[in-house]
């Protein structure tokens, strides 16, 4: 690694969901932040909070340790490490602070979003929502300032080999992983049921039709165990429930250190998550197949535009297998 990895000081890192939280360990376990860091989650968020007390138990790395949660963001140190680069909050620490090195941990697929506006020197907008004139300006700043930044991309993502050169072209280095520190850690035993199901935020973000996913998950003719997604509606959960041969295991953490120990012949079911890849990294040479469902053009609702669904779908194309629904 190259000598920006010595800074001056702890590394700070904002975190402000369950995976943010765990690819921050996996970076400081990796040496990608230096001797120390102080991670500050984001407060009020209950899946945060299950997730720092289950990396807690499982021994955290030397020189890592959790502050308490707080609701303001900390001051960018020398190395500071975020997620969420769409977040109007970490946008404006981007265009305020003192320029020095930025790691980016993954948050979902809107990290391959987020790489695509960097290189392509647009607003940093997420896919989904209107912007007005203010948020458009704070968006192009921070993405001038994020290249200027002397940024690295940490991600367990398959990152497709033209946008991962463009990424470089920039200046900023891209660091793959899999998981070597949750690898590494015992894990719970997995749910007797072979076939897996992980929830989806879709239905909650309204861009596919409630009735046709749960439909699906009626006519799925074996016993399914079903880890909701942590957006997931309350009360989609609670139809969830009442589906016969289902078994929901609301365990509130990520799906990656929940099921890392799945025994060969079992199977995970997936909408497009970023999931269905650290799930593929951790259980592929376990005999473990991990399947995108293949979306069908009926489920989408209106609030998804094309170039959403294309975006989502990019996992299922990466995906060795899809299912029809």
């Amino acid at each position: 690694m190259n000598g920006s990895l010595r800074n001056v000081g702890p590394a700070v890192a904002w975190v402000e969901s369950p995976l943010q939280l765990l690819c921050v360990v996996e970076a400081h376990h990796a040496g990608l932040l230096g001797s120390t860091t102080r991670v500050v989650p984001r407060a009020g968020l209950p899946a945060l909070r299950l997730t720092r007390r289950e990396l807690k138990r499982l021994g955290l790395p030397e020189g890592l340790e959790f502050d308490e949660p707080a609701g303001r963001m900390p001051r960018p140190s020398r190395t500071w490490v975020v997620g969420d680069a769409f977040s109007g909050r970490v946008q404006l620490a981007l265009v305020t602070s003192i320029p020095g090195r930025t790691v980016l941990v993954d948050d979902g697929l809107a990290t391959i979003r987020l790489l695509e506006l960097v290189t392509a020197r647009r607003p940093l907008l997420r896919a989904r929502g209107k912007a007005g004139l203010g948020r458009t300006v704070l968006a192009t700043a921070a993405g001038i300032r994020l290249r200027s930044r002397n940024l690295t991309v940490f991600t367990a993502l398959p990152v497709p080999e033209e946008l991962g050169q463009a990424v470089r072209d920039t200046g900023a280095e891209l660091v793959g992983h899999d998981f070597a520190w949750l690898r590494s850690k015992p894990a719970d035993r997995p749910p007797d049921e072979r076939t897996v199901v992980l929830g989806t935020s879709l239905v909650r973000n309204g861009l596919i039709h409630r009735d046709r996913y749960l439909h699906w998950l009626e006519r799925i003719e074996e016993p399914v165990a079903y880890y909701p997604h942590r957006r997931e509606d309350p009360r989609d959960l609670d139809r969830v429930r009442r589906i016969s041969g289902l078994t929901v295991y609301d365990a509130g953490i990520p799906a990656e250190m929940t099921l890392r120990d799945l025994r060969p012949g079992q199977r995970v079911l997936s909408l497009p998550s970023t999931a269905v890849t650290s799930l593929r990294v951790l259980l592929s040479a376990r005999g473990v197949s991990v399947d995108t469902v293949d979306v069908p053009d009926d489920w989408w609702t209106a609030s998804a535009g094309p170039s959403l669904r294309s975006h989502l779908q990019l996992f299922a194309h990466e995906t060795p297998r899809k299912v029809a629904p």
